[in-house]
């Protein structure tokens, strides 16, 4: 508690803290339930929406790296965040107005996922203002990071109460509305002037072309892909938790909700608590225990989702998702420490890498066994990447 009111106190780490919590709520309103709008209210099929999906992970890639190789170019941070949080309010707008397939695949294809790029900006944000190194750095960005799980959880309870109470599901847009224009009004009353900042913040200089060659260095490419491989399980557990719950005898929707949000309230105290280990075990270690404790999280699931021992599985998830979570965050950072908003793009390769393997371990899993060899698959993909980042970072003291 101490630690969060020390950085409390610091104005652009606030601001950081307030953003994550306003995206939090955004993201928590529009992406559980964008299947079931994308279906059932826009009318798009299954391939349909497939294909959204696709073009939004392929949008989200390219417009956050473009716009963060534009801010470390420029250093025209607040600029760039204020059009991104803009573009954020004018898809949810579209989605209150005209719900249709074209407004659907105009906001959850395009508009969204370029505001996702949010995310790694307020990162480089946090990076920038404060010049913090090794376990320092660990504990500021898991303490601000832990607020867009809190307000995360706090939403899905509050829609999974709201849906009990038969409030019609595209009110999840009023709330992320909310949310967009707070992000607005926060960032442009808020985010320090560009070139008027305390903290140095000199243009790169570099073009496209030599930003995208320093991302392409084998050093950075392959660390990339090994972190991808890691978060697979993630995004692999995302998929398969409906699937186990509701064809297990006994269980159903209200056990999905209530397995999802017990893994978030996990991941909040663990946040908190992961930077003080940072201080004492090695980042390379940090992040390879924590892959084995999530990857036993993710194989074990369908095998106890009838027994009530699937419930201390939110346990495991939480303390291995949070390492998975937050430890990429100041990875990317010291591989290119003086290019944060290159760094905080990172990120969103990473998401399309471990979609790719996801998407990979789910199809052989399910072509030669079901859920169980799914989750095998993708359990011994994140054990892989895990050994090999951290034969890669062996000799690396993080």
């Amino acid at each position: 508690m101490t630690q969060f009111a020390a950085l409390w106190r610091d104005p652009a780490i606030r601001l950081v803290i307030l953003c994550l919590l306003l995206l939090g709520v955004l993201n928590s309103s529009i992406y559980p339930y964008q299947s079931l709008i994308g279906l059932t209210v826009a009318g798009l099929t299954e391939t349909q929406f497939s294909a959204v999906l696709i073009m939004a992970s392929c949008v989200a890639v390219s417009a956050s790296v473009l716009l963060g190789m534009l801010a470390d170019r420029r250093a025209a941070r607040r600029r760039i965040a204020i059009g991104t949080a803009l573009v954020a309010t004018m898809g949810v707008s579209l989605m209150l107005l005209a719900p249709g397939p074209v407004v659907m695949v105009l906001a959850h294809g395009l508009l969204f996922p370029i505001a996702s790029s949010l995310y790694g900006q307020f990162f480089a944000l946090a990076r920038l203002a404060r010049a913090e190194e090794g376990a320092a750095r660990a504990t500021t960005l898991g303490s601000i990071r832990s607020a867009m799980s809190l307000s995360f959880l706090g939403m899905l309870v509050m829609w999974t109460i709201a849906f009990g109470a038969g409030v019609g599901v595209m009110w999840v847009y009023a709330t992320a509305l909310i949310a967009a224009l707070g992000l607005v009004v926060l960032i442009w009353r808020r985010w320090p002037h560009d070139g008027q900042t305390e903290w140095e913040d000199r243009p790169s200089g570099l073009n496209f072309r030599e930003a995208l060659a320093e991302m392409a260095k084998r050093r950075i490419l392959s660390r990339v892909l090994l972190l991808g491989a890691i978060a697979s399980a993630g995004n692999l557990y995302m998929v398969l938790v409906s699937l186990v719950f509701t064809t297990t005898p006994g269980r159903g929707t209200a056990d999905v909700a209530l397995y999802v949000g017990l893994v978030a309230g996990w991941e909040v105290p663990c946040m908190l608590i992961l930077p003080r280990l940072a201080q004492h075990i090695s980042r390379q270690t940090l992040m390879l225990a924590g892959t084995v404790v999530y990857v036993m999280h993710l194989a074990l699931l369908p095998m106890l989702a009838a027994s009530t021992w699937v419930w201390v599985l939110t346990v495991l998830a939480g303390i291995g998702g949070t390492a998975i979570i937050t430890l990429p965050i100041t990875y990317y950072q010291d591989l290119l420490p003086d290019r944060p908003g290159t760094a905080g793009a990172l990120l969103a390769v990473q998401k399309l890498v471990s979609d790719v393997f996801a998407a990979l371990a789910f199809a052989l899993g399910m072509a030669f066994g079901g859920v169980e060899s799914t989750a095998l698959a993708g359990a011994t993909m994140a054990l892989l990447g895990a050994m090999g980042l951290w034969w890669a970072d062996r000799r690396r003291v993080a």
